[in-house]
């Protein structure tokens, strides 16, 4: 019988002489980063990196998108963050954001709003020469303050007011009424042309004006004629120093009637009369409708709303007439009635054009 035998020392053993050499790990150095002076490990475990945000969500939970790159998830600055209504209600109650009104206002120009003086005309309060008067004697209030500045801007709706002063001066403007003869011109002289306005003297006044005014020399400055009449024509003209008569009778809303007696020659047919009360133009523009008819055989009754220059003698030559004669008789409801040639009487009080 076999015997097996055992090994009985370490040297018998079947395992190594030697224990396996468990490798050393190297070992760790700080060292400091010149540009943060913060410490920074080489080697072994890395730190843990820093907890960045979550990306901004909206409402409906999808993550915002740049407004330039259009990816998700990328970090949006306040500024270009599209707000939600949420935000848009939390700013306007925090006064962040003005509101449509103020942002109107304030792209509104000053230099857009119309002047003071502009303004008054357009009510019909004064001429604009008289505005800067009362404006400059500080006869005009504007939202209840005292305004005494030429040039000064209002906004449309402001609330103008005039003292009594204002009122008075107003009233003690005169208006004339010339009964102008052949050889004057209506407004500055002009090819060695006197004005109207040199007949504007005492010894000119008709004698039977009903009104019992003393001619004052301060009556002539500001007076300046309402509408022209043409220096070989006769007849009824205004000469006055209120504005607001002046913008009634020549402004461009102007629709006052002015009458004529236009004596002529050559033939007119029927044809040639209707085009007389309309469809005629001057320079390439439509002439208003006029009331034209025949007087007597040789004259014929011109109403018009509208002044071109020389318009009764260039309609006229257009259906074959040549005008020897014309007298104006009428403007608005203030006739020339029994006014001699080359005088002049005072606008009634209580007459109206």
């Amino acid at each position: 019988m076999t015997t097996l035998k055992l090994p009985t020392s370490r040297q018998q053993r079947s395992e190594p002489k030697h224990k396996p050499v468990r490798p050393i790990a190297p070992a760790k150095r700080v060292c400091t980063s010149p540009p943060t002076g913060k410490p920074r490990v080489e080697g072994g475990d890395r730190p843990e990196k820093p907890t960045i945000a979550e990306p901004e969500r909206n409402r409906s939970g999808e993550r915002r998108r740049h407004p330039s790159t259009g990816k998700p998830g990328d970090r949006v600055k306040a500024e270009n963050r599209v707000r939600s209504p949420r935000d848009v209600r939390t700013e306007e109650r925090s006064g962040k954001r003005a509101s449509d009104s103020e942002t109107a206002l304030r792209k509104t120009s000053v230099t857009d709003l119309p002047r003071l003086s502009k303004r008054m005309s357009e009510l019909g309060l004064c001429s604009r020469r008289e505005a800067d008067e009362w404006i400059v004697n500080g006869w005009v209030r504007v939202n209840g303050e005292v305004v005494d500045t030429l040039g000064t801007r209002v906004s449309p709706d402001a609330h103008i007011e005039v003292s009594d002063s204002a009122r008075q001066a107003q009233s003690e403007r005169v208006t004339i009424l010339l009964n102008k003869p052949i050889g004057y011109v209506s407004g500055q002289a002009e090819d060695g042309y006197e004005p109207a306005i040199v007949l504007i003297h005492p010894d000119n006044q008709w004698a039977e004006d009903p009104v019992r005014k003393t001619f004052q020399r301060g009556f002539l400055k500001g007076l300046a004629p309402a509408g022209r009449l043409d220096i070989d024509s006769t007849g009824l003209l205004v000469l006055t120093q209120d504005g607001r008569i002046a913008r009634h009778l020549i402004g461009e809303d102007s629709t006052i009637e002015k009458e004529y007696l236009v004596r002529v020659e050559g033939k007119l047919s029927e044809d040639g009369l209707k085009l007389l009360n309309h469809g005629l133009e001057l320079d390439g523009v439509k002439l208003k409708p006029a009331k034209v008819s025949w007087q007597n055989e040789d004259q014929l009754r011109f109403v018009l709303r509208e002044g071109r220059k020389r318009q009764i003698r260039r309609m006229c030559e257009l259906v074959g007439l040549k005008v020897t004669a014309l007298k104006r008789i009428r403007i608005g409801s203030v006739t020339l009635g029994k006014l001699p040639l080359g005088q002049w009487r005072y606008l009634r009080p209580g007459e109206r054009f």
